[in-house]
């Protein structure tokens, strides 16, 4: 490819600037891989895979860097990691799991998912459905160690006020909204990069082996 060798080849293009493959292989590395499969070319195609879904979290981290630079902001310099990010099982069912160890592994990341929740404005309608659409989240402790039924038989008594749970219920919908925002700002970036053969998005259905699951 142009003269380059093997080693120099990258893993991506990100508006035409080369993304090295070495931080595909840090990924790599703080990830262990999951003995799933048992057959040599099972354990080929998984670690194909595994490549494939390390260099979207490398590409991620990448353009959440430059988001923030156009954003003059200043995330937090990444340190070495000792141990791999944390990232529970919620989070990936929530995120997916591109995203949420792309969130454990760049601070750039986590500043501009920050910088998006800040952004949003929840209007007060939105409050006051949320709150009268999920009974079941509002119980008091003494309805829950009841077994108060929320939909069915419970008194005014048995909820917390609107008034209480407002400033709580604003928070939840603020981090939904700049997650959303997020996706959608991620999936906009995305289409400015030109992915190396064997680092295409793990659901590419452009190579045999894809799969749909981030």
């Amino acid at each position: 490819m142009n003269g380059r060798t093997a080693d120099s080849v990258p893993a991506a293009l990100v508006g035409g600037v080369p993304v090295a493959r070495e931080r595909v292989d840090v990924v790599l590395a703080m990830v262990p891989a999951r003995d799933r499969e048992v057959r040599p070319e099972g354990q080929a195609r998984a670690e194909r895979q595994r490549r494939r879904w390390a260099t979207q979290v490398v590409v991620a981290d990448e353009l959440a860097r430059r988001a923030c630079a156009a954003r003059g902001l200043a995330p937090p310099p990444r340190e070495a990691p000792a141990r791999p990010p944390a990232v529970s099982g919620t989070e990936v069912a929530d995120l997916g799991s591109i995203i949420a160890v792309t969130l454990a592994h760049s601070p750039a990341a986590r500043t501009l998912l920050a910088a998006l929740e800040a952004e949003q404005r929840v209007p007060e309608e939105a409050v006051r459905e949320y709150y009268d659409r999920n009974p079941d989240r509002f119980l008091t402790p003494e309805a829950l160690r009841r077994g108060v039924d929320p939909y069915g038989g419970a008194e005014p008594g048995d909820f917390l006020p609107y008034d209480a749970v407002h400033d709580v219920v604003v928070r939840e919908l603020r981090r939904a909204l700049g997650r959303q925002a997020f996706f959608d700002w991620l999936d906009r970036a995305r289409a400015d990069v030109e992915y190396m053969p064997g680092h295409e998005h793990p659901g590419d259905p452009s190579h045999p082996d894809h799969e749909h699951r981030h």
